[in-house]
């Protein structure tokens, strides 16, 4: 495996915010997942849509948007992106007492959306931790990683990690 540079570092060694103005606007999407897993019990609760805070899945949907747009001012040296598209699936997995999020992401611009769509999924399941964790702090946030990208100089790129949501 080659080892590439490290962008955000400049040649002092100093982190700094890499400059990318001088790239090409291309359509750039990323594909990212991760899963909660929990109590059984839970798990049902969700499903049914009888838990007190209300609807689980909608609100850590609404939330995994959110972060996507909010991810520069959680992550120091990310650009501002003006996002074209970003669609959260949430399902459940009974056998594995999971939910499991991918968000999908996409701009048209100088750089790419990785980190919005991993922030995404992180936000998602958060979410859904803060709203069950009266009733289960056991719950465990796993899995979480890039599965796609595409666009940009760089070119496509596929993880070998298998989907947790079949397409």
């Amino acid at each position: 495996m080659t080892m590439t540079k490290l962008n955000h570092f400049n040649d002092a060694g100093d982190a700094h915010m890499v400059d990318v103005g001088d790239k090409q606007v291309t359509l750039r999407q990323a594909v990212a997942q991760g899963r909660i897993q929990m109590q059984a019990e839970t798990l049902q609760l969700i499903i049914d849509g009888n838990h007190k805070k209300g609807d689980v899945i909608g609100v850590a949907r609404i939330a995994g948007i959110m972060a996507a747009k909010k991810t520069p001012e959680l992550v120091p040296l990310c650009h501002p992106i003006a996002l074209t598209h970003v669609e959260i699936e949430l399902t459940t997995d009974a056998s594995l007492k999971s939910v499991v999020c991918r968000a999908s992401v996409e701009t048209r611009g100088v750089t790419g959306v990785e980190i919005e769509a991993l922030t995404a999924v992180q936000v998602c399941l958060l979410t859904v931790y803060d709203m069950c964790k009266a009733i289960d702090r056991g719950m465990v946030i796993s899995d979480v990683g890039l599965l796609s990208k595409s666009g940009g100089k760089s070119g496509d790129w596929c993880s070998e990690v298998e989907p947790l949501i079949k397409a």
